[in-house]
């Protein structure tokens, strides 16, 4: 009986070691495995977009980016939301899907087009009604009252739209603060009020009856007017209106800016009204003139100019009616202690110099990114030189000026900058007053990284870029690591207010009631290899068959376009009414504002509208069409960076 009983109590010892031992195998067997893939395994390199971004700027001969030039984007149009057609050819190809928003890091190829590549949307308003002429006469000049605050929004307004306000200077504002951090108005009510009624009495308000301009009345039915016409701006101050040329005419002024740019910056607009007596005697617009026709309510010369003029003294540059919002002048860095106590980033010129504008953008904001890093002040060169591509010279231009192209004073307020030939001169004035000099640290690689300079001490860090192309550029410093350190400050940069000014013309000229279509051709349209399609789908034909299945007929229609040849759309003229840039050379001539204002800011020289200039003024009117159409993705079935890049 005990081996009986015994026999099975050992089968079941030996299933449980025989279990144990194939276990262990198991798990030895796996261990083994694990072991050589993780001595085997090569993992993908974090720095790989770097270095694909370094090899975009090796690989070409000359070094520069080879990108169109036909849009330029800054800080302003981060926030800029889609609002283009769809005209795609027919089975086009899948398009790559594009940001919406530019990144803090990004690649310089997001210089390359619109903000939003694919997936157009149409933005619907209702019809608007069309300007009468512009008015000819002019009248004595009469002073305009203190602008007056307003509420009045659309009554499809939302917070979204209400105007930015600008940061108060009432206290230490930091370096790079930036609009999105600004206190934000509160908007006006969504819905608007209905107009109070100006009583008087019956026997004065028939049609004989001569309308009193500063009647509060008179500016209350202007509001409502503007605000139910001009839907796609938003309307921040308001004048006095003053009388016009007329008897019942009003000239007013007001401060406004477009609902599609995201920034605190104003615009100016002064119009003719002719208005009359509606129902219980009451103000209402009878008729509305074109864009800056109020010129009576126009701000008046300076009162150094009028003295000038007075003596009969001609004054030595004319700037009759300047913009009091721009504001570039250079800052002072004071004494000489403050001097010493500073902390200073310093950039010798590098192998940036004269090359595309992008490229320049990009290890500008590079720079910046690593003075903030560092939280040192970064010294600026406001001197530019301008690439052959944007001269009519078709050579380097140097000599240019910062501020010809860029937002200084919003530069300034954003990030802690100091112009070069301040500080060099404060430098010197330093050293040659004190035994003990400026602790100064050389750095002659971009391979010494940010991070290495961070506990530095030193009062001035000098980055030199002194070795051979591409080694010199300074973008290079923000690659590898460092790109996950250093983030560039797109807020900072933002087109020049000058430059925005001829944009807001354009579009007030087209009561910013218009389509746009972007039309690529030059070089591109030549090169079959890389764009096959291209020439013939921005053909004559070509655009009059694909515009007419988007856009409605007899509509103002912008062509912003690289095409050489002013007449080469003189075909659309018979279906829409055609604006081109050429057509507005006025608002850069020797009698414009622009003009004037940058002859002061270039010491009395004239100043040449080059080709950069007239990228940026065409990129801006395209955003704020109602209706986009783009090249490619629309027009065309190539792809924007070439064949086989979709």
């Amino acid at each position: 009986m005990k081996d009986n009983n015994s026999s099975p109590d050992l089968i079941g010892q030996n299933a449980i070691k025989i279990i144990s031992n194939v276990g262990f195998s198991v798990f030895v067997f796996s261990v083994l495995m694990f072991t050589i893939l993780a001595i085997t395994y090569q993992p993908p390199d974090p720095w790989e977009s770097s270095r694909a971004l370094t090899k975009v700027f090796t690989e070409v001969s000359n070094a520069t980016f080879q990108i169109d030039n036909s849009v330029v984007k800054t800080g302003e149009d981060v926030g800029m939301e889609p609002v283009s057609p769809a005209a795609a050819p027919e089975n086009p190809p899948v398009a790559r899907p594009g940001p919406v928003r530019i990144p803090e890091a990004v690649s310089p190829s997001a210089f390359d087009g619109p903000v939003a590549r694919p997936g157009p949307l149409v933005e619907k308003s209702a019809p608007q009604a069309q300007p009468g002429p512009l008015v000819e006469k002019s009248a004595p000049w009469a002073q305009p009252g203190p602008f007056e605050k307003t509420g009045d929004v659309s009554p499809s307004a939302s917070i979204a739209d209400a105007p930015v306000a600008r940061p108060e200077k009432t206290g230490p504002v930091s370096p790079y603060a930036s609009p999105v951090d600004a206190p934000v108005a509160q908007p006006g009510p969504l819905v608007e009020k209905p107009s109070e009624s100006v009583s008087i009495a019956s026997d004065s308000c028939d049609d004989k009856s001569v309308v009193n301009c500063s009647a509060p009345g008179v500016l209350r039915a202007i509001k409502k007017f503007n605000v139910k016409r001009f839907r796609s701006i938003v309307f921040l101050e308001y004048q006095t209106p003053v009388n016009g040329s007329n008897p019942n005419e009003c000239d007013v002024t007001w401060r406004y800016r477009n609902r599609k740019e995201r920034s605190w910056r104003k615009y100016r607009d002064f119009r003719r009204f002719k208005l009359g007596y509606g129902e219980n005697c009451t103000y209402k617009v009878v008729n509305a003139k074109g864009w800056h026709s109020g010129v009576n309510a126009r701000r008046p010369r300076s009162q150094s100019q009028l003295n000038a003029t007075r003596k009969g003294e001609k004054p030595k540059i004319v700037t009759t009616f300047r913009d009091d919002q721009i504001n570039d002048t250079i800052p002072v860095m004071g004494s000489g202690t403050g001097f010493r106590n500073g902390k200073y980033l310093y950039y010798s010129r590098g192998g940036d110099y004269c090359k595309n504008m992008n490229q320049y953008i990009w290890s500008l904001l590079c720079a910046l990114g690593e003075a903030r890093y560092l939280n040192r002040t970064f010294v600026m060169d406001l001197n530019v030189c301008l690439s052959s591509k944007h001269t009519s010279s078709n050579r380097d231009e140097e000599g240019k000026d910062f501020r010809f192209y860029f937002d200084f004073e919003h530069l300034k307020e954003t990030a802690s900058i100091v112009e070069e030939r301040e500080f060099l001169k404060d430098w010197k004035k330093f050293e040659k007053n004190h035994k003990k000099k400026i602790p100064v640290k050389k750095v002659t690689t971009y391979k010494v990284t940010p991070m290495q300079l961070k506990n530095d001490k030193s009062t001035i860090i000098w980055r030199r870029f002194e070795k051979p192309e591409p080694e010199n550029y300074w973008y290079r410093v923000c690659e590898n690591q460092a790109a996950n350190y250093i983030k560039r400050p797109w807020q900072s940069l933002w087109k020049s207010k000058r430059i925005m000014n001829i944009v807001s013309e354009i579009s007030g000229q087209m009561d910013w009631d218009y389509d746009a279509v972007h039309v690529i051709r030059g070089e591109k349209a030549q090169n079959k290899a890389m764009w096959p399609h291209l020439n013939e789908d921005t053909s004559l034909e070509s655009l009059v068959s694909k515009l007419q299945g988007v856009i409605q007929p007899w509509r103002n229609l912008y062509i912003a376009t690289n095409e050489p040849f002013y007449n080469y759309f003189d075909r659309l003229r018979s279906y829409y009414k055609v604006h081109l840039l050429d057509d507005y050379k006025e608002l850069w001539g020797d009698k414009s504002e622009w003009y004037n204002e940058t002859l002061v800011l270039n010491g009395g020289r004239p100043v040449v509208f080059d080709g950069y200039m007239r990228a940026e003024v065409d990129t801006e009117v395209l955003y704020r069409a109602k209706t986009r159409v783009e090249t490619f993705y629309n027009l065309t079935k190539d792809c924007k960076d070439g064949i086989h890049t979709c």
